[in-house]
């Protein structure tokens, strides 16, 4: 079975565990509140202790952190041993003596998902879509929701051939040296602030006066410039529109309870859904559904 280290090597996958190494670098403590607010934000509390919160993908662990400041028990788990490495780090920075388990992994491993059992709260923000396998990997992570629990993920939205163009984008990112790569990521950047530019001009000759000076956090705590590269080398890439997304977690018994979305945009749509405490009831009521649909 091919690795994710050959993978990066032979420009099948962007190296997302090294992107996240030097974001890690920027951690402090107003991103750390960052990413805790936009968790509480999504799950309507910010008390979770007692609650098992599994993290797919955790990238630089900053928000297995941010779950784990809210009380919860942590597992977090990546396919790239740098991200691995990056969230073994930062939980040692943090949190030492914590219930904060780091492994590597796969979604798409069988063996490990059987091996985890469930969780009361499944977390995969901006993952799933960079498996090369989207659908089974969001099957996986439905299968991991423990009966009364909750799932938590973003998936890219999918906006047609302009979606087929940026997958164009992100495959000849990897596939190139790093002259090539500056070029992909400096004329993106240009293409994604035009119509930012714009708006601010807009503004700017509304009011008479200029915005004010500075940079913000970014939402979630995160970097608007390690962002960028994520998006343009992140690769596999692949795409969902909300309603196949809905059609998944019906399949599984879960009901959405929170959705966000990027106004039909560039970028991720974020859904929470709520499993149903009877599991077998609601496995009921999904065929119900299904074969009255047939009918």
């Amino acid at each position: 079975m091919i690795d994710c280290s050959s993978e990066v090597e032979q420009g099948k996958r962007f190296a997302f565990g090294r992107n996240w190494q030097e974001f890690s670098q920027l951690v402090d403590e107003d991103r750390i509140a960052g990413a805790r607010e936009s968790i509480v934000a999504a799950l309507g509390t910010r008390d979770l202790a007692g609650r098992s919160f599994l993290d797919i993908g955790c990238g630089s662990g900053l928000f297995s952190l941010a779950a784990l400041q809210l009380g919860a028990r942590v597992h977090s788990f990546d396919y790239d041993p740098d991200a691995v490495a990056t969230t073994g780090r930062l939980r040692e920075r943090y949190a030492p003596d914590s219930d904060w388990r780091v492994e590597q992994g796969s979604v798409l491993d069988s063996s490990l998902i059987s091996r985890l059992g469930q969780f009361d709260i499944v977390y995969s923000w901006g993952v799933l879509h960079h498996t090369g396998a989207l659908w089974d990997a969001l099957d996986a992570a439905c299968r991991l929701v423990a009966p009364g629990g909750l799932l938590y993920v973003s998936i890219y939205n999918d906006q047609g051939l302009r979606s087929r163009a940026w997958t164009h984008v992100k495959r000849t990112y990897n596939s190139s040296g790093p002259a090539a790569r500056r070029l992909l990521v400096a004329g993106s950047r240009m293409y994604l602030r035009a119509p930012g530019h714009v708006a601010a001009l807009l503004k700017l000759a509304r009011s008479g006066r200029r915005p004010a000076g500075g940079q913000a956090l970014r939402a979630r705590g995160m970097s608007a410039e390690y962002d960028l590269i994520d998006w343009v080398g992140g690769y596999p890439f692949e795409v969902a529109a909300p309603e196949e997304v809905f059609c998944v977690g019906r399949r599984h018994g879960m009901e959405l309870r929170h959705l966000k979305t990027c106004g039909g945009g560039l970028g991720c749509n974020e859904y929470v859904f709520a499993s149903c405490a009877d599991q077998d009831t609601a496995q009921t009521s999904s065929a119900v559904r299904s074969a009255t649909a047939v009918a």
